[in-house]
């Protein structure tokens, strides 16, 4: 099996406060290490990054948060898609390009786990790869305090929420596994 590795939206603008409080601060270091790995072995690596159409949004173009964060930035012939929706999959090449390489697997790391992450971990399953989420290589953001529709239900951390993502995906649409254990399938 050729396995590629997909890090999504590990950009700059993550940073912003706008986004709350977060949990995982080791997620880009961990990605970090996959990155590594994958390119110590000549294995196909992607990087996606989102180009948001909201102008209020940090990664909108004009709001200077759109470039990788040079902890995964990208090497001169490494495969990069911008992207405007959740999925990876969606108004890129990506799929195309994976099957093109050969590739039946993926290992997925990024931000943010409830949005991004997840919703191209469930395409990538749907569309057929073998998929694994590097669940230490992914964080959350806590909701917003003023999340009208929940009718005033308390605030949810950032950990709490993560884990209930990675914990529906597990399973049924990916293998979550931490970093080190994917690190360890891999060779």
């Amino acid at each position: 099996m050729s396995r590629a590795l997909i890090l999504i939206d590990i950009q700059e603008g993550m940073d912003s406060p706008l986004w709350g409080a977060r949990n995982n601060p080791d997620a880009e270091h961990n990605a970090a290490r996959l990155l590594s790995q994958f390119r110590d072995a000549g294995a196909p690596l992607f990087h996606v990054y989102h180009l948001s159409t909201r102008a209020t949004s940090p990664l909108h173009p004009d709001n200077g948060g759109t470039k990788i964060k040079a902890i995964v930035a990208p090497r001169d012939g490494e495969p990069v898609y911008s992207k405007q929706t959740n999925s990876a999959f969606i108004g890129t090449a990506l799929e195309s390009d994976l099957r093109n390489a050969g590739v039946t697997g993926v290992v997925i790391a990024g931000l943010s786990t409830p949005q991004c992450i997840s919703t191209s971990v469930r395409m990538a399953a749907n569309l057929g790869f073998d998929t694994w989420l590097a669940h230490d290589a992914c964080a959350a953001f806590e909701t917003h305090a003023d999340n009208s529709w929940s009718d005033g239900a308390p605030k949810m951390t950032a950990d709490d929420i993560h884990r209930a993502e990675v914990s529906m995906l597990h399973g049924e649409f990916c293998r979550a596994d931490s970093t080190d254990a994917i690190l360890e399938a891999l060779t």
